[in-house]
């Protein structure tokens, strides 16, 4: 397995850590990738600071919002900027929101744009920004549109 190959499974790992802890609705097991310093900012542009705050925002929207949410599918795409410099798109779906999104009870999409930076021999999350986007066939015909 040459170098980029065990970099993209490390980050396919950091991924599933993240969907585990949502889906467990354990705050710090979500945190736990994120650099120490990493922002992160949220579908409606509210920023988090540093791992801890990424953790206490999400302990809080656990017991809430996101209590009985599950996070279904995820597709990763991985571009390596750098041998230390990865960036991940990651499209996915949720279902069992109650927040203040139309139709909160369905399922929802989006996608996480993340940067995530190797130091020595840890990957960590350093930069994390998430959307909502609209289903499927809502994107489809937009994307036909994009291309005429």
């Amino acid at each position: 397995m040459d170098g980029n190959e065990e970099a993209r499974q490390v980050l396919l790992g950091i991924v599933a850590r993240l969907r585990e802890g949502w889906n467990r609705h354990d705050a710090q097991a979500f945190a736990g990738p994120f650099a120490e310093d990493a922002d992160f900012t949220n579908v409606f542009g509210i920023v988090a600071k540093g791992r801890k705050q990424v953790e206490t925002a999400h302990a809080a929207i656990f017991r809430t919002i996101f209590k009985d949410s599950c996070w279904t599918k995820t597709d990763t795409a991985i571009r390596f900027l750098r041998p230390d410099v990865a960036v991940l798109d990651i499209r996915w779906e949720l279902e069992g929101s109650s927040g203040p999104w139309e139709g909160a009870s369905g399922t929802r999409y989006g996608l996480m744009n993340l940067i995530v930076t190797r130091e020595g021999a840890n990957w960590a999350i350093a930069v994390f920004h998430n959307q909502d986007v609209p289903a499927p066939e809502q994107a489809k015909r937009f994307a036909d549109l994009w291309r005429q």
